[in-house]
Order: C-alpha cells, then structure tokens, then sequence
C-alpha cells in the first residue's frame, strides 16, 4: 500500500502525539500504539489487502495495517511473529521448555530436576555471564543499539514513532530456559545459587544500561522502553514477592538505574496479577504499566491513581482486555471498555491499544469497534 504526501503528514502528527504523550505534554488527542492480531484474515482486512497477501509479503501488508488503524507509536516491530500462528492458534514446529518439550538437555545437561538447574548454571551459564562481562564494548554496543533503532524506523517511516525495544537488560527468571517446574523448585530449595545468577545478570545488564543510556541521549531517542517479562500467573507472582524482595529486586533496581538517571521512562508489561509487584516497581524508579488482565485482579483504577516515586503521575499503554472482551464481548462491551481506560487513565502519559496480542477468532465486529475507538480518542481526546 502506497502512502499518499498528504497520509504521510497526517502520519507525522500520529508520532509527533505520541512523542508528547512520552514527554508528558498536555494533548488533545489520545494517541494509540501497535495493533497486533494474530489472524492472518484479519491483518489482510485491517491492511486493505488481498487474502493470502499477508504470507505473500508480511512486512508490507502489516505496516499498511498499522497505519490504516492509525498506529502512533511501536516499540516491539514484529510483522513476522503472526506467521507461526493458523486459525486455530500456535503451528510453530520446535518445542521448547515451555512449549511441550518432552525432554529438556542444554549442553548436554540433561534438566531433570533442581540440582540439575544448578549445575548447569554453575558449569555452564555462570561462565558464559562472566566472558561477557570480561568482553563487553561499550562503545560497540552503543553504536549497535543506534543502528537498530534507525533501521526499524526507516522501515516503518515517519508516520509512527518508533520507541526503543529490547535494548535494556535485567535479571530474568530462566524458567523459558529450564522449564517452570524444575526451575522453581530450584529457586525455592537453592536460593543462593538464584541470587548469584541475578547478581551476575544484574552486573552484565549494568555494563549495557550504561551503554543504552548514552545511546538514548546520544541519538535523542523517546525516552520510553517497555520492560517485558511475565513474573505473574492469575493468582499472583509466580515466586513469593518477599523472596523477590531479598533477591531478586536489589540486582533489578541497581541494573535500571542508568537508564532511568537518564530521563528514559520505563514501564512493565504485565501479564497476570501483578499488583504485589506494582508499588515495588514503582519504588524501583518505573513510571508505568502496559497491558492489563482485568479479570485477573489488576486493578486498573488503584494504579493509574498510583504515582512514581518522585510523586508524578505514571505513563500507562491501556489496552482493551484481548482475553475477554475482544474475544468474547461485543462492539457495545469494546466500546464501554475504551470509554472506562480513557476515563480512569492519567490525564497525560495515555496510549490506547489492546492489552496484548489478539488471538485468532476475535470478531470483525470487535476489530472495527476497536478501531474506530482509536480514531475517535484520536481526534477529540477526553471530549
């Protein structure tokens, strides 16, 4: 799809909105950020494009999607990841520790039970942290972080602002490496080896963060990055919150520093229920939260009321629930939902969007009703 000089400077307010949003400025629209169904029919639809174009030519046909729903602001560029889903969900061939692996070995460690995690972490990922660390470039890795942040946004072009993804590092739970279950009975039976694992992530993603804070000032990037790791389930964190408190939270708040000294604005996806994380996050030095499961005990009111610890108002991207509402509601309930986000969110820092990926079987209807919930925030704002 073609875009227009006249769609290209309408495009160019779309980012410029969704810079002021970033940067905390009043403005009279809500601006929106990425839409990404996993429904090849339904990109095609939102994309005005033919059936099959979207395996044909993914980039293509998913950045006219983007700019047809009026997309003001991606951080994560993906056009390729609905590929491995078909109508009926994942068609993805390889199986790993959390996706139905029937045997997990990784450097011929075989990970069958909690001991096996930890000699694995002391054998093989401990070492692997410290080379690292030992050869860690900084200039290198800020030279790096600017040539991919240009590159997706001479890809996706000037009618969206591209925001950083990816760049920052910090301790993360290695279940996706090991498996939850011999995992976690490792977090709970061998707590000092967990803590040296954060410890050493922690002191790798030090060295990079300074590295990405220099990239943020140098190239004047948005000063938004999403953090993205599930640490909740539905009933709540997914290893107990004090045990995080002790050992896992010190080497996060330490690593973040850096880019948060730096003006960069960083919030939290969440996925389920999150809360006892919330205020912890917040003290951290975190302005805001992304995508929401209501229906899991988020309460949405209670944190947009919340603020950051220097007692300003957060940065929150609201999204209509891709779990219940979308699927299973109406374009009366999608509509109902927007008019709550927008009305319970802070008065700035405030992007639309759904609060996470949509799932194949979403109704047209639903999509429509999404769409034109976004144009109309769009334009007339709170009004």
């Amino acid at each position: 799809m073609e875009t227009s000089g006249e769609e290209e400077a309408m495009g160019t307010d779309r980012a410029e909105l969704a810079r002021a949003a970033i940067e905390g400025t009043a403005t009279r629209g809500v601006p929106s950020w990425l839409i990404h169904p996993m429904e090849h029919a339904m990109i095609e639809r939102l994309a005005d494009a033919a059936p099959g174009d979207y395996r044909k030519d993914p980039e293509r046909v998913y950045l006219a999607m983007q700019n047809n729903v009026g997309t003001c602001m991606i951080d994560q560029f993906i056009p390729d990841n609905p590929l491995t889903i078909g109508n009926h969900g994942y068609e993805g061939a390889d199986k790993g520790a959390t996706t139905g692996a029937e045997r997990i070995v990784i450097d011929g460690v075989e990970i069958d039970s909690p001991e096996a995690v930890c000699e694995h972490m002391e054998r093989f990922a401990f070492p692997s942290i410290r080379k690292a660390i030992a050869g860690f470039d900084e200039d290198d890795r800020v030279r790096e972080v600017l040539e991919q942040e240009a590159l997706v946004q001479k890809r996706i072009g000037p009618a969206i602002l591209k925001a950083p993804y990816g760049c920052a590092r910090f301790p993360c739970l290695r279940y996706g490496h090991y498996g939850y279950a011999n995992y976690f009975m490792a977090y709970a039976l061998y707590p000092e080896v967990m803590e040296r694992d954060f410890s050493l992530q922690g002191d790798l993603a030090l060295l990079n963060n300074r590295a990405v804070a220099r990239a943020y000032v140098e190239g004047n990037l948005p000063r938004l990055w999403r953090a993205d790791h599930d640490m909740a389930d539905s009933r709540g964190t997914l290893a107990d919150v004090k045990s995080l408190d002790r050992i896992w939270f010190p080497h996060f708040a330490r690593c973040m520093a850096p880019v948060i000294q730096a003006g960069v604005k960083v919030i939290w996806h969440c996925d389920g229920n999150l809360m006892a994380m919330v205020p912890r996050l917040l003290e951290a030095g975190l302005v805001g939260f992304q995508g929401f499961q209501y229906e899991d005990g988020m309460d949405y009111e209670k944190i947009c009321r919340m603020k950051t610890r220097d007692g300003g108002g957060l940065l929150i991207i609201a999204g209509v629930s891709v779990t219940r509402t979308l699927p299973y509601g109406t374009p009366a309930d999608v509509k109902r939902e927007m008019a709550f986000l927008v009305e319970n969110g802070p008065e700035r820092g405030l992007f639309l969007g759904g609060s996470s990926s949509i799932a194949p079987g979403v109704p047209w209807e639903n999509l429509a009703a999404l769409v034109e919930g976004f144009k109309y925030y769009r334009e007339h704002g709170r009004g």
